[in-house]
């Protein structure tokens, strides 16, 4: 039985992470569950998989919820309560759900206890990538992708050599405004930006699908995931999204990954990695689907994009500066303090302001990204 923590375990990709779970209950056993502030999800959550510690945002939360758990339930708080939840059971995986920055440290400890990873928190690679992946290959654990994207491109680099990859291609849905001109965003309100045409997902991810911020994190993520360089990295739009990313080989060869837009096939195959199991999800067919679609990238339509590639290629402390300006400007978008078009701009600004230095360890990059926020904030 394969023993699983998840931490965001309300949010998206923890919910459906779950109803995974859920289908073959004598093949998994629930560790842990975290989540933010949502206590009657979590809640029903303990109460069906029994999991033996919860970790929930504040000390309040965590009183209130003592109430209402199974007896025997431990129950934690905070950051230092998600590092725990993430090290100090016994796991196989741990699947970091959560959505920004937060997660990084629980990640580390994570991999530090000898958990291997699913990972669809694309900020954690983007902010620290060079410590995570070294540390997952000095303690001997697999970061395996949840992203669709990235497993889509984990999945056709099986069996293949490294030094055979030309380049790689993320494919973009082009978010809520992808039918849009630049004068045709001016004054969109949040409901419009969060009304994604394909995937359903979280506030903050979707309003980055629609700014392509989303796809430029995974260019970076790619560049950690892969050891590829950003050259190899390209990025196409296609509206459907049913070729998920594809490798082109030395030979021209190109090995796609299709499906239909359900993000229980990349979390399953990261749970079951290297065996494939049915998912409760339909199959394509390409017949009824008569024709795809794919539009080049124009980087003076989404700046944000061609800002993460800078970014990425600048390296040291620019990709956390970058990601914190990022959530900064989504959160103010989305409780109304800017407008959409002014997230690219607050970008803009902090990045201008700053001046790139190296990020060791975990405490400098938290300090880079607090300057980041802070910045952000005030713009």
């Amino acid at each position: 039985m394969k023993k699983i923590t998840i931490l965001g375990s309300t949010g998206s990709i923890g919910t459906q992470t779950l109803d995974i779970l859920s289908r073959e209950p004598d093949r998994y056993q629930v560790e842990a569950i975290s989540a933010g502030s949502n206590l009657e999800l979590v809640i029903a959550q303990a109460k069906q998989f029994r999991p033996k510690t919860v970790c929930l945002a504040t000390k309040s939360l965590a009183e209130e919820a003592k109430l209402h758990l199974p007896k025997g339930t431990n129950v934690l708080y905070g950051n230092e309560g998600l590092i725990e939840t993430a090290a100090a059971t016994d796991a196989d995986t741990v699947v970091t759900a959560i959505v920004g920055s937060r997660g990084l440290e629980a990640t580390l400890a994570a991999i530090d206890a000898g958990k291997h990873i699913g990972l669809a928190n694309k900020e954690t690679l983007v902010t620290a990538g060079h410590l995570v992946m070294r540390r997952a290959a000095e303690r001997g654990v697999s970061v395996l992708p949840i992203d669709s994207e990235h497993s889509a491109i984990f999945q056709c680099l099986n069996g293949e050599r490294r030094a055979d990859v030309k380049r790689i291609t993320l494919t973009a849905s082009g978010g809520s405004f992808r039918d849009r001109t630049r004068e045709e965003l001016q004054g969109v309100t949040v409901a419009e930006a969060l009304n994604h045409p394909n995937w359903s997902m979280g506030a903050k991810i979707t309003i980055d699908s629609a700014t392509m911020v989303n796809k430029g994190l995974e260019v970076i993520e790619a560049h950690w995931l892969f050891g590829l360089s950003y050259d190899q990295i390209d990025v196409i739009i296609h509206p459907e999204s049913i070729i998920h990313s594809y490798v082109e080989f030395v030979d021209h060869s190109i090995i796609a990954q299709l499906g239909l837009p359900d993000m229980r096939v990349p979390i399953q195959y990261a749970l079951t990695y290297p065996e494939r199991r049915p998912t409760p999800t339909e199959s394509l067919n390409l017949a009824k689907l008569s024709a795809l679609h794919f539009r080049e990238m124009d980087f003076d339509r989404y700046p944000c994009l061609r800002s993460a590639y800078e970014s990425g290629r600048a390296g040291q402390s620019v990709p956390t500066v970058f990601n914190a300006a990022n959530e900064t400007a989504v959160a103010r978008f989305l409780e109304g303090s800017i407008t959409f078009l002014e997230i690219e701009a607050v970008i803009a600004k902090v990045l201008d302001q700053h001046q790139a230095t190296d990020v060791p360890d975990v405490q400098s990059i938290a300090a880079v990204d607090a300057w980041a926020r802070t910045v952000a904030a005030n713009i």
